[in-house]
């Protein structure tokens, strides 16, 4: 089993976080975005600390057994609250964990409910279908997404 580490974006060497969120295999499942650069990820850092410091929200740089391995967190959208997990490729099977991580902060945080919001490139997913009350198509930033919200 992996050991799973969620720190502030403070705590983090932005420059750590540059080759995971340039990951091709990763950035197709993501809005389009050009990549990070040093400057870039200072900005986008400094923009997700903010998103943390709102109420409600918690938004986490994810280490995996000591390596950078994405970011998470629950923060607004524009029906309430979404949850985000955005890890590399060779650690997608931990995304369950930290999935269900998500939840225990979201029900922390007094959550009723929340969105997960998957791009059209990922597969539709049945676990998440059972969980859902309600699963519908959104179009954020001019691509698809398969919305679904999820009681906590």
């Amino acid at each position: 089993m992996s050991d799973i580490d969620f720190k502030e974006f403070g705590q983090v060497n932005p420059d750590d976080l540059i080759p995971v969120v340039n990951e091709q295999e990763l950035r197709k499942h993501l809005v389009e975005h050009e990549p990070f650069n040093p400057a870039s990820i200072r900005t986008w850092i400094s923009d997700k600390l903010k998103v943390d410091s709102q109420e409600g929200c918690r938004v986490r740089a994810i280490y995996i057994d000591g390596v950078p391995a994405g970011w998470c967190g629950i923060q607004p959208d524009d029906t309430g609250y979404e949850l985000a997990v955005v890890i590399s490729r060779k650690f997608w099977g931990n995304g369950i964990t930290i999935f269900k991580t998500l939840l225990g902060w979201a029900k922390e945080l007094g959550h009723n409910e929340v969105v997960f919001h998957l791009l059209d490139s990922r597969p539709e997913y049945k676990v998440l279908n059972k969980m859902a009350t309600k699963v519908y198509k959104t179009e954020l930033l001019g691509r698809c997404f398969t919305s679904y919200c999820i009681v906590v």
